[in-house]
């Protein structure tokens, strides 16, 4: 195990963690998604070292991705002992690896929001509760960035907790609601010829194109106080050359979604009619969630872990740092709203188990 400066590793007597120097060590740690061993290997080894009993369980890579070696999902928690509330996150990045920078009131680079200072954040405060004689526990999980595998494999070894406490850039504050995530690939084929003579081939961009402007027309569902569902056309690739008709294409699409699915899947594929296969690679609903007096509030707008998570208690999403500059060159989070995240954690678990 490699020892590092910000962690106290003394077995009997463990100061506080630091949650500054924390994040540093985790965003020195390239995890962007399907690469997250070292740092779940990394968490495992740091938790284990301050007293917390530690559990790495697999979680599987994608066939188009075998070869990205093993990644886990990290629980900790307090030996023979069912917790009441967990603490959760996830430990991959998007991609490019940004480095860690920071500067008297800033710290920089990928994760640094969303969401390894949240990581540390939650560590912090699990720690803080644990010696005032909560149960408490932590579940980091691989992949939420993609498919959010490692928390599907977390839903079939729940602890029987009673809360979960979930953490993405929410700015503080509490969110009352998160969108639905609906992912579609859409696949148009055609036949390849010259293309001084289209007439004797048949575009399958051309197809994708008229499908994809279907798409950005469509009325897509409005809930009153949440707002509307939001579409984006996030790749597009297909063809081989500027001067070949394209035999095949393919776009991924992504719709923020406000309702339950279903409506949305159908216009989905009325869109893209006999011009292009519809597949549906992921559909994680739309949430509401519970507000706590005197805490801020807000309306995620992005979608989370929560609903794959669902074996895992009552849930509620809460963060420092803002997610405009998440998925961002220029994700950043300020010191001083780390250092509140871990008081506010502190403070909401109180409430919910006093």
């Amino acid at each position: 195990m490699t020892v590092h400066p910000a962690i106290d590793h003394t077995p009997k007597k463990r100061e506080r963690l630091d949650p500054i120097g924390f994040t540093r060590l985790l965003c020195e740690i390239e995890s962007t998604t399907y690469h997250e061993g070292p740092v779940g290997d990394f968490l495992a080894d740091s938790l284990s070292a301050r007293g917390w009993e530690v559990e790495k369980t697999p979680v599987e890579q994608p066939a188009e991705n075998v070869g990205g070696g093993p990644r886990w999902n990290v629980y900790a928690g307090s030996a023979g002992q069912a917790p009441d509330l967990v603490f959760s996150t996830h430990m991959d990045t998007v991609p490019p690896y940004i480095p860690f920078t920071e500067d008297a009131d800033f710290m920089y680079g990928r994760g640094v929001s969303d969401a390894k200072g949240i990581i540390a954040a939650q560590v912090a405060a699990a720690e803080e509760l644990r010696a005032d004689g909560f149960r408490v526990a932590l579940l980091f999980v691989s992949g939420e960035e993609r498919d959010s595998a490692g928390a599907d494999a977390a839903n079939l070894n729940p602890k029987g907790n009673r809360f979960l406490i979930n953490g993405e850039p929410t700015d503080n504050r509490l969110a009352l609601a998160s969108k639905g995530a609906l992912r579609a690939s859409f696949k148009a084929t055609g036949k390849m010829c010259h293309s001084a003579y289209p007439e004797l081939g048949e575009s399958a961009v051309h197809k994708l194109i008229e499908v994809m402007a279907r798409l950005l027309v469509l009325p897509l569902p409005v809930l009153e106080g949440i707002g509307p569902s939001t579409l984006n056309i996030g790749q597009i690739h297909g063809g081989h050359a500027p001067n070949v008709v394209a035999d095949k294409a393919e776009a991924q699409v992504l719709v923020r979604t406000v309702t339950d699915s279903a409506q949305v899947r159908a216009q989905l594929v009325d869109a893209a009619g006999d011009l292009a296969h519809v597949e549906f690679t992921l559909d994680s609903p739309f949430i509401r969630m519970r507000a706590i007096d005197g805490l801020p509030t807000m309306v995620a707008k992005f979608a989370t872990d929560i609903p794959h998570l669902s074996n895992w208690g009552e849930p509620l999403l809460l963060g420092p740092g803002s997610i405009h500059v998440a998925h961002t060159p220029f994700e950043k989070l300020a010191k001083k709203e780390l250092l509140e995240a871990v008081e506010l954690y502190v403070k909401v678990a109180k409430q919910l188990l006093a």
